[in-house]
């Protein structure tokens, strides 16, 4: 990435309430990797962390158009997730449709937030 933000930049934030396999880091690891495909993004890494039998999972997929991460609480079937993006081949909503495919969400609700300054990403 450039030292500038371009102002396509784009950081969808969701809630997904009524998920399924939120305690199960593989699931989610995969999930992370087919939203950044979907979404048209370069996976640098992934990195994640469970809590222990039956808690949740933390992680972060690493772009090298920024990131997507997620945090999951299983007692209450909820997820927060972050995708934040730059250039404007990237579709964040593409991505967030994968996770709430992947997690079997039974709603989800997203903002919007445009991030940056004029410039360009490389």
């Amino acid at each position: 990435m450039s030292g500038h933000v371009p102002w396509n930049s784009v950081h969808l934030i969701a809630d997904l309430t009524g998920c399924e396999g939120l305690c199960d880091a593989g699931l989610i690891e995969t999930v992370l990797r087919k939203a950044a495909a979907a979404a048209g993004a370069t996976v640098l890494d992934v990195k994640l962390h469970g809590f222990g039998e039956g808690q949740g999972v933390t992680g972060v997929a690493l772009l090298a158009e920024s990131h997507i991460s997620i945090h999951s609480w299983p007692e209450e079937d909820f997820a927060a997730v972050d995708i934040f993006v730059c250039g404007s081949r990237c579709d964040p909503h593409a991505a967030l449709n994968v996770i709430v495919d992947g997690l079997r969400a039974q709603s989800s609700q997203a903002q919007i937030v445009r991030r940056g300054v004029r410039g360009h990403c490389s």
